[in-house]
């Protein structure tokens, strides 16, 4: 008998255009565990604000980086789905799907009934937990799942990032680029509203976190933490590249507003260009699929914003895609 495996990212548009951009962001925002506010609030703001307004420059945004085979987030997921594939071979079966828009969870999940398999293990692939990306994701696997009358066995992965081999594959990508050769090194991560990590803690951890010094180590109380889980990211990457100390920084990006996690990537890059760095490294560990964010928000924002100020050149280390130590660390992630 068979297992399956279902990888699962964020998702993307079916097209570059303000319609379809539209739709995405519509499903993508009105999630309650991605603005986690009032529901009669998150829906005016949502459909009457956020969507009208950013439909039309986030359809340019994704022209930019979007290619003949389509969005890099879906072509890389998908290559990475047939390459898993064939490494495990016949003992498993493997679909993908994305949280939002196409294929959607719902049809991988009845793809995967139709073919009886007896374990199903479920991958959200965001590398540390957060719960309005992994939470929201195992949250529609298991609302799709609960009406079926046989329910198999299943393997639910909430975070992968301190797997050895998920570091291992970074590591494999980063030995690309001489690390000597950069002035400074930026781990920068997505960015999440503060008050989502302090929600996390109160459920999970007791109140205990302080957004400072309690993420300096993995506890019990912090293992679901985001920013935990990301700053012990960049302790194993920092250790497996020997990067001296004061020659990295971990940040964050895509801030909507000033609550969010700090320090901010943008800003963080301004002020390494002002004091005189010419060369900077820039890693992005919680995607492992080029998108929108690391393409377009790193490769060419923030090297934009770097010389502007004074630096030289920003070089993106490239997410892991569909790379071979990649598919190797999946399977080695879902058998254990």
């Amino acid at each position: 008998m068979k297992e399956a495996i279902l990888l699962i990212n964020l998702g993307t548009p079916d097209a570059p255009t303000p319609g379809k951009v539209g739709k995405y962001l519509t499903q993508f925002l009105n999630d309650r565990r991605v603005i986690d506010i009032n529901p009669i609030g998150r829906f005016i703001l949502v459909n009457m604000i956020i969507v009208p307004f950013r439909s039309f420059k986030s359809s340019k945004l994704y022209q930019h980086i979007w290619t003949k085979e389509g969005s890099p987030l879906l072509t890389n997921s998908v290559l990475l789905k047939e390459k898993l594939q064939k490494q495990v071979g016949d003992k498993y079966i493997v679909e993908l799907a994305m949280r939002y828009q196409t294929p959607s969870i719902k049809t991988a999940l009845e793809k995967l009934r139709e073919q009886r398999p007896s374990k199903i293990h479920i991958l959200p692939l965001y590398p540390q937990y957060a719960s309005s990306s992994t939470g929201s994701t195992i949250e529609e696997v298991l609302r799709q799942i609960k009406s079926w009358e046989v329910i198999p066995n299943l393997n639910i992965i909430s975070k992968f990032y301190d797997h050895p081999k998920f570091t291992e594959a970074l590591l494999v990508e980063a030995k690309k680029h001489n690390i000597a050769d950069y002035d400074h090194v930026l781990f920068s991560y997505h960015g999440l509203p503060e008050r989502q990590i302090l929600k996390g803690s109160a459920h999970y951890g007791g109140n205990t976190c302080q957004m400072g010094a309690c993420c300096n180590s993995i506890t019990k109380n912090n293992q679901y933490c985001y920013r935990a889980n990301c700053m012990e990211t960049t302790r194993q990457l920092v250790k497996g590249l020997n990067i001296p100390e004061g020659k990295f920084t971990s940040a964050f990006q895509s801030r909507l507003d000033s609550k969010w996690l700090q320090p901010f990537s943008d800003k963080v890059i301004e002020e390494l260009a002002k004091k005189g760095n010419k060369k900077v490294l820039v890693f992005s560990p919680a995607f492992v699929a080029d998108c929108l964010e690391t393409i377009y928000e790193i490769g060419t924002e923030y090297d934009e914003i770097f010389k502007e100020h004074g630096g030289e050149k920003i070089t993106l280390v490239g997410s892991l895609n569909a790379n071979h130590e990649w598919v190797s660390a999946i399977k080695e992630i879902v058998n254990q």
